[in-house]
């Protein structure tokens, strides 16, 4: 299978290692910054990948059947959009873009198509998120009451530096649309996908320097009946604290923790069905970074996709609930009142001048 990556920053490593994990054929990589291919072929031995600075020129001349966009948030969707219109599947990195229209446009695209469309929202994939997910299906914790998401991080000047696109509204949001949104995503996906409404408060605490927040802090209230709370920073001193992920119910507890939900700290059941200290040496994981080793059971889970025609485990519909959570938190924290979903339309552009003195 033809495989291309537009993007070669950050996140672009671990795009790569699950492109040749599964045996993807890497024909191409494009950045608008030669030196950030130049550095990937490099270290990975990519001398055969054909490079662009332009993505349409890699369409058109590869003609790949699956890309991965891992370019700045605020050029997710034209990228995508432009990928679909030339037959390709694609794997967009979250966010799968930064208005509810845009989102609509890829899911809608790729339908009349006849692609798919992956976000990229890889702890899914997680072995403890993946035992969690079995326990809630299998109705293990009853009723559930409430969930809460934490993302207790830090991010200096240096790691703004290093792409001035960050923190702004036109092409990313603040820390809840670019390190929480995936245990946002977690979250609302856990206690039941549907939202009735969301309260929340954001602020710009210690990042002067953007326009968008660097805490928020919400409640959200699902149409099952149950409860969650979203903590998200980027102000915790003096590095990474934690990402946890709580979801308690009337016959279940259980909390995810460790450095991105790799880990299983809480496991207490009613029905006993499992040693809770088994439970926890099983599915733990330690990852290197907040990355964790999601990306290649999702590139797995998207192939066999493309092969079979089914939709992938996290398709463009996942990826706009997770965009509408962030969007409906800054809404509400805007406008000072709770804010009912769906969001018909909703783009961070709508918050600019927000914490401007």
């Amino acid at each position: 299978m033809k495989y291309a990556l537009i993007g070669c920053g950050r996140i672009s490593p671990n795009h790569i290692e699950a492109a040749k994990n599964n045996g993807l054929d890497f024909v191409a990589m494009c950045d608008i910054v030669p030196e950030n291919m130049q550095e990937k072929s490099d270290k990975f031995g990519l001398e055969a990948v054909k490079k662009y600075e332009d993505y349409h020129e890699l369409l058109a001349a590869e003609k790949p059947e699956l890309v991965a966009i891992a370019t700045e948030s605020g050029k997710h969707a034209a990228i995508a959009l432009d990928c679909i219109e030339a037959g390709c599947n694609v794997i967009i990195e979250k966010p799968i873009a930064l208005s509810i229209k845009d989102a609509d446009a890829i899911i809608e695209a790729a339908e009349k198509k006849g692609v798919l469309v992956c976000a990229n929202h890889q702890n899914r994939f997680n072995k403890s998120i993946q035992y969690i997910r079995k326990a809630l299906e299998d109705g293990r914790f009853g009723k559930l009451s409430h969930g809460a998401a934490h993302i207790r991080w830090n991010r200096g000047p240096q790691y703004y530096e290093q792409a001035p696109w960050r923190g702004t509204w036109a092409q990313d949001g603040g820390c809840l649309m670019n390190q929480c949104i995936h245990n946002i995503d977690l979250l609302r996906w856990m206690m039941g996908d549907e939202v009735d409404e969301v309260m929340a408060y954001t602020d710009q605490l210690e990042h002067p320097y953007l326009e968008a927040e660097d805490l928020g802090l919400a409640i959200v209230r699902f149409k099952n009946g149950s409860y969650g709370l979203i903590e998200g920073t980027t102000n915790v001193f003096p590095k990474n604290l934690e990402e946890t992920l709580y979801i308690f119910g009337e016959k279940g507890t259980v909390k995810a923790g460790g450095t991105s939900d790799n880990i299983i700290e809480e496991w207490r059941f009613a029905d006993e069905l499992d040693d809770p200290e088994s439970v926890k040496a099983e599915y733990g994981e330690n990852p290197p970074n907040v990355y964790g080793f999601g990306h290649t059971p999702l590139y797995a889970d998207v192939i066999d996709a493309i092969k079979t025609g089914r939709k992938p485990y996290v398709d463009g519909e996942a990826g706009k609930r997770a965009l509408e959570m962030v969007l409906a938190i800054y809404k509400s924290a805007t406008e000072h009142r709770p804010v009912k979903l769906p969001l018909d339309e909703c783009s961070t552009m709508d918050f600019v001048g927000r914490f401007d003195n």
